[in-house]
């Protein structure tokens, strides 16, 4: 019949294909080519070898520690062009502090340069806290509810965190504020929400957020169908396995995000004990006349040791960390968009039957369904195309985060073994002299 509901589209199994678990235990056949390791990255297993090389002929220098040729400036990332032309671009920084008598609170600026037809000038800046970028985020999240919002940082980035206020936490919520803005700035279609506009370009935002108050009591279909009290019968196959996927990419990355956190928790405190070694040798060497010279060695040694291991677990605890609780935020924001997702099916489902079990015969499927159809049609083809683009990201962000983490490491080792290595003079038998 004409007016019969047609299927929902389906991306077939091919969508499912292409979402290998980065973390799962398989072979690389079942990986595919994104996830093979660059022939680059294959380095000799031989540390006795000292003329390493890569295997497009690039020398490995394994002596200098503060060697220019990194793995990160050896390795060129193939990912980073999209070719896309990009007309909006936006920036946080200048973190400032604010001092009043009922609060203290912290300001970052965020500049924004575009030729987009939307702005009315080509270049603003305005200066937001933290509970501005969560007012956009809910924002986005009410007006955009088929789309993937990007996660905010946490409201303590780190638990048990004493002074919310240190450099060290304002600057890294400054880094996960500019990239929940990049973020939104590189999608096509929530940089074009209205309430991101607003955010950009308007001096104060408190007359905005007070109008949007006053239109909470107008819930829109948006919300509203979110809330409903159908029950789904069965999730479609590839996004059943989209969830899935989702629920053990989480689990392995949290699983890693607390062995990291034991991991820099047990660095610091051997950093403490080391920084009580080296000291002994020195005084040690106050001592014995003889032994001064090797015994001044091995502290400052041990010393060297320390400032290298003190940059090391900066590197994890800035770098490293908040990538892994970024992509854990993530991965909850995509189930909640799978969740409302189901819902609308849900909703749909229930509305057919409706219509099925009334006896007289109807022209045409109701309005109300056909919308409810439609709603979910732009579920499934946004939520899809969301997913692939955090797929390509993710694929990006954490080959070079994995890139950067092996480097640090290496410069590490390299400067301890640098370290050592320079007081082998002292301590080796010197000639006697006639």
């Amino acid at each position: 019949a004409a007016g019969a509901p047609k299927p929902l589209p389906s991306s077939g199994p091919k969508s499912l294909r292409e979402m290998p678990h980065p973390l799962a235990t398989s072979s690389s056949e079942e990986m595919g080519p994104a996830l093979t390791p660059s022939p680059d990255l294959l380095l000799p297993r031989s540390i006795a070898d000292k003329d390493l090389s890569l295997p497009n002929g690039t020398p490995v220098d394994t002596s200098s520690p503060a060697s220019s040729s990194s793995l990160l400036n050896r390795l060129q990332l193939d990912d980073d062009l999209d070719g896309e032309t990009r007309d909006l671009f936006v920036t946080v920084d200048d973190p400032k502090k604010h001092v009043c008598t009922m609060e203290t609170y912290i300001t970052y600026r965020v500049t924004t340069k575009t030729t987009r037809a939307e702005f009315d000038l080509p270049e603003y800046s305005v200066r937001r806290r933290y509970q501005d970028f969560d007012w956009l985020r809910n924002k986005l999240e009410e007006s955009q509810p088929t789309h993937l919002i990007p996660p905010l940082p946490e409201k303590f980035v780190v638990k048990g965190v004493v002074d919310r206020f240190s450099e060290e936490f304002v600057e890294t919520r400054r880094k996960a504020l500019d990239k929940f803005l990049k973020r939104i700035t590189d999608h096509p279609v929530l940089s074009f929400n209205e309430h991101f506009n607003v955010f950009l370009t308007a001096k104060d935002l408190n007359a905005y957020k007070k109008q949007g108050m006053a239109l909470l009591s107008k819930m829109g279909e948006s919300v509203k169908y979110v809330t409903g009290g159908y029950k789904l019968r069965s999730r479609p196959l590839e996004f059943a396995a989209i969830g899935e996927y989702l629920d053990t990419f989480s689990l392995k990355l949290g699983t890693i995000d607390r062995i990291a956190q034991r991991i820099i928790k047990e660095q610091l405190e051997y950093l403490v004990e080391l920084r009580e070694y080296g000291p002994v040798y020195s005084t040690w060497g106050g001592l014995e006349a003889e032994l001064s010279e090797p015994l001044e060695g091995v502290s400052a040694c041990i010393g060297n040791c320390c400032t290298a291991l003190e940059e090391l677990s900066e590197d994890m605890t800035e770098d490293f960390l908040p990538v892994l609780r970024e992509y854990i935020l993530y991965s909850e924001s995509m189930k909640n968009v799978l969740k409302k997702r189901d819902q609308v099916q849900a909703e749909y489902e229930a509305k057919l039957e409706a219509v099925a079990l009334k006896k007289e015969d109807r022209p045409k499927v109701p309005t109300d369904v056909e919308k409810c159809q439609d709603r979910v049609e732009c579920f499934n083809a946004d939520l899809k195309a969301d997913m692939e683009r955090w797929q390509n990201n993710k694929r990006q962000d954490f080959r070079q985060l994995l890139m950067g983490m092996a480097d640090k490491n290496i410069q590490y080792y390299e400067k301890c073994l640098t370290a050592w290595e320079s007081i082998i003079p002292l301590l080796q038998d010197k000639p006697e002299t006639k």
